[in-house]
């Protein structure tokens, strides 16, 4: 797989039925390896191992619905009393970031009301600050380390 612009992880890799496969440690299992596969388990592991956040506040890939469309999102971060504190879009390397991966985002964030907005196609790193008030995003020069209040 490509490198990636995150450090080096100890990822644990299976090959079944000709088909690569790496471990997700947030839900457990072997997950087919895709290169937006490759892009979001980097994210975990780096919100995990670097990042401090807590493994257990991690969900990835769940089903929304927007507007009678299922969605799926890649991965949040909750609060510990459950609201969603970061909302995080991950794209394939070769994937370009444009205004239609923001407007993505910002759609399932009209949903999921997440302080803080994170998109990624492991090359690219791009973060925001949600202002609900103002109905925009700013943009972070990077993820902040986890130290949510209880």
């Amino acid at each position: 797989m490509q490198k990636l612009n995150f450090p080096s992880f100890e990822f644990r890799f299976k090959n079944t039925k000709n088909k690569l496969a790496i471990f997700d440690i947030i839900r457990k299992k072997f997950i087919q390896l895709t290169p937006e596969e490759w892009v979001r388990q980097h994210i975990v592991h780096d919100l995990i191992f670097n990042k401090n956040y807590p493994e257990q506040l991690i969900n990835v890939e769940k089903v929304i619905k927007i507007n009678d469309l299922t969605k799926r999102y890649d991965v949040v971060v909750f609060k510990p009393n459950g609201t969603i504190y970061l909302l995080i879009e991950c794209k394939a390397p070769q994937v370009k970031i444009t205004q239609s991966t923001f407007d993505q985002i910002a759609r399932y964030n009209l949903l999921l009301k997440a302080d803080l907005l994170y998109i990624s196609n492991g090359l690219n790193h791009y973060y925001c600050q949600m202002d609900f008030e103002l109905e925009k995003y700013n943009f972070l020069p990077e993820l902040p380390l986890y130290q949510l209040k209880q």
